[in-house]
């Protein structure tokens, strides 16, 4: 009982939104074929662009509530890509903001307030027939079966199967007209097949050119360790060996400390090469696996950290390699750019995808115009078809989802 009426509020907290959105659009959508009359004397040019934003804010909180009561959500659409009217109009979701418009001004108005006003119906019941004595004598109080309440006896005979009633339709009213309304508004906002599919070239084609950017910064780097660490390490060696072989016969008791100097400088070249090996794919993710990784990562976190594993099962490698790396990243730049306290990651697999949150308490304000970190993090997740969401406003905390998919 406690987790349906816990339901039905949130459902009905749902409707008032879409009750509000919907006065707000009753208002709006006029105010939009008026300026676009404007439009012919010049000043609607202006005044369009900024209610077609106000539409855009509207559509796109719309669509982060979908979740909840939709089956499937929509993405928001995000920012107009300009500021003039032309570039606003030329917007692929524009369109679907302004069929969402009137749809909602009917839909949210109407099922909104329905709902709203079914989970407020038990009180309305309790209080008529408990406050029947107020009214006059001759225009006693009817309820929906319209049988007058004139005393406590009839109170009870009709309120009681009436309120009942009430709070049936009020635990099963809201959910029901929460649902409808989110739907309709799902309809209304979702783009067309061939929007998807260009969207998702267009997806594909920004995630490609990231892949390879980010390949090719990878060989520059790999290329530039090599030459400047290992190889000059190796020419060292091959110098230090050559020397001795030309000492061994005029002094061989100078060889032995040439050879040592020798020895060091393999070992260190050897060092060396293995952080190459280890920046191109990690050992101990092919030794321990995803979850052995990162517990031992946090477990080498400079601040105090916790990590939260679920199941994953087998992962691709390269989803494996992507979501190691940005959780290092992101425990590097927690501790070394947000002067965070304390970290914290959850590493989980539902519906066939991988996700990855990391969360820390600092001071906030990460973007990816600074510093390379971040943009590096979400073209290694693009490259494997995964989503990086980044929250970090001024002041904290900083919350990092990495989302990346694991089906084979």
């Amino acid at each position: 009982m406690a987790r349906s009426t816990a339901r039905s509020a949130r459902a009905a907290g749902y409707c008032v939104v879409a009750f509000v959105r919907g006065v707000t659009l009753v208002v709006l959508v006029p105010m939009m074929m008026y300026s676009a009359v404007l439009c012919l004397v010049g000043v609607g040019l202006i005044v369009l662009p900024l209610e077609l934003r106000l539409l855009r804010w509207l559509a796109d909180s719309e669509r982060d509530r979908l979740g909840r009561w939709a089956v499937t959500s929509t993405a928001p659409a995000g920012p107009h890509a300009g500021r003039r009217l032309m570039a606003v109009l030329l917007d692929p979701a524009t369109g679907r903001d302004l069929r969402w418009a009137p749809g909602m001004m009917v839909a949210g108005t109407v099922l909104g307030l329905l709902g709203a006003a079914l989970f407020l119906f038990p009180a309305a019941v309790l209080v008529l027939v408990c406050l029947w004595w107020l009214f006059p004598a001759d225009e006693p109080v009817r309820l929906m079966l319209s049988v007058p309440i004139d005393g406590w006896g009839s109170a009870i005979y009709v309120g009681v199967p009436q309120f009942l009633l009430s709070v049936l339709l009020a635990l099963f009213g809201p959910p029901l007209l929460a649902r409808l309304e989110a739907s309709v508004s799902r309809w209304l906002l979702a783009p067309s097949a061939a929007t998807i599919l260009a969207e998702r070239v267009s997806t594909l084609d920004r995630t490609r050119m990231g892949a390879i950017n980010a390949h090719g910064s990878e060989l520059r780097r790999i290329e530039r360790d090599l030459h400047d660490g290992t190889q000059a390490r190796l020419v060292s060696l091959a110098m230090q060996l050559g020397l001795a072989e030309r000492t061994l016969g005029s002094d061989p008791a100078a060889v032995g400390p040439l050879l040592a100097r020798a020895r060091e400088g393999a070992e260190e070249a050897m060092a060396e090469l293995r952080d190459v090996l280890r920046s191109v794919y990690p050992p101990i993710l092919a030794d321990r696996g995803l979850t052995g990784a990162v517990s031992a990562v946090v477990a080498r976190c400079p601040i105090p950290a916790t990590v939260e594993l679920g199941e994953l099962g087998d992962l691709p490698a390269q989803v494996e390699v992507a979501v190691y790396f940005a959780i290092t990243e992101a425990l590097t730049n927690a501790a070394k750019h947000g002067h965070a306290a304390s970290v914290s990651v959850a590493l989980t697999r539902a519906g066939g995808k991988l996700r990855a949150d990391i969360t820390d308490d600092g001071q906030g304000g990460a973007t990816e115009g600074h510093g390379t970190g971040l943009r590096g993090m979400r073209q290694r997740v693009e490259a494997v078809d995964g989503v990086l969401r980044v929250q970090s406003p001024p002041g904290g905390p900083t919350v990092i989802t990495v989302e990346c998919p694991c089906e084979s």
